[in-house]
């Protein structure tokens, strides 16, 4: 089943994006069914967030076969974007810190009326328009966790004064207003504690056991797994082939020696010999790749590259 009314199946085999300066990731092979708790793990730099982003419609692949929801990717990227929302991504899905969280929520109640429904939807009276609003955002709220009234000003609490977890619990409610079937959480576990990041995973398979399949990049994946009745795929990012044997370093050829006219080998430069060779280079040379970078720095920068990319997919 590619997907139902709260949850979209992710399929993926040898996927793969690069960026300008090399491979964010590759050789992602992923099958998850609809209510899936899919935890990408990696180190920072490993292509965790390029590949959030490529499954959930905002990077172009550029290697592999992917699907959504029965769409595939990169033909139906906008359609994917349309099922599929992000949570709490630097730099491309982040709060304000100015704003409050009732400011917060308005908003992103209104750009959902606004854009999120049909010509007929904003017909209606702004009675039963604004019902329905809160109603999204009451139920989004629910189902993150966050109680507004528990916060220290209410929904008049500022985002730069909020924990780590309620932020985060913030960030997947805004999310969760649009009714995505894929919801995509980036840096889950960054900076919480044992019983924080507990309390957040306890979130997210709440949000799979009701239907939506959940994509979270993190550190540490969760404990548990299938004993808690849940299915949970493990995605892991930053593998290196190993690297390819040196070759054993040529024998200096040995020059005979006139016994009759001794000369110093020391005068004698021999162009095949590599201490020789040595003499010409200055102490240190490091040279450059054939394409003018340093060689081994593609996948480490490739992240950084391709994410900078996000925009022009």
């Amino acid at each position: 089943m590619d997907s139902t009314p709260h949850g979209a199946a992710v399929t993926a085999a040898g996927f793969g994006l690069k960026g300008p300066r090399g491979w964010a990731f590759r050789n992602i092979d992923l099958t998850a069914g609809p209510g899936s708790l899919i935890a990408v793990q990696g180190p920072s730099g490993s292509g965790r967030t390029c590949l959030l982003l490529a499954l959930t419609g905002r990077m172009k692949p550029a290697e592999g076969t992917a699907e959504v929801g029965g769409l595939p990717l990169p033909k139906k990227m906008a359609a994917v974007r349309a099922v599929s929302a992000l949570a709490h991504v630097p730099g491309v899905a982040e709060l304000d810190p100015a704003l409050t969280v009732g400011e917060h929520l308005r908003e992103r109640a209104l750009l959902q009326g606004r854009f999120g429904g049909s010509l007929r939807a904003l017909l209606r009276p702004r009675r039963e328009r604004r019902a329905e609003a809160r109603a999204l955002v009451d139920g989004a709220l629910e189902a993150a966790g966050l109680d507004p009234e528990s916060l220290p000003k209410g929904i008049r609490t500022s985002v730069r004064d909020l924990e780590r977890l309620e932020a985060l619990r913030l960030s997947v409610a805004l999310a969760l207003v649009g009714g995505p079937r894929l919801l995509a959480v980036d840096d889950t576990d960054l900076k919480l504690s044992d019983e924080e990041r507990a309390a957040a995973w306890a979130m997210l398979r709440g949000l799979a056991a009701a239907g939506t399949t959940v994509l979270a990049v993190c550190s540490e994946p969760p404990e548990g797994g299938k004993a808690l009745g849940e299915e949970l795929v493990l995605v892991r990012t930053g593998d290196r082939p190993a690297p390819a044997p040196e070759k054993a370093a040529p024998t200096t050829p040995v020059t005979p020696t006139d016994t009759a006219n001794p000369v110093d080998p020391a005068d004698t430069a021999d162009p095949t010999d590599p201490a020789d060779a040595a003499d010409t280079a200055v102490e240190g040379d490091s040279r450059p790749a054939a394409d003018g970078r340093a060689e081994g720095h593609d996948d480490e920068e490739g992240a950084v590259d391709a994410f900078a990319e996000t925009g022009r997919a």
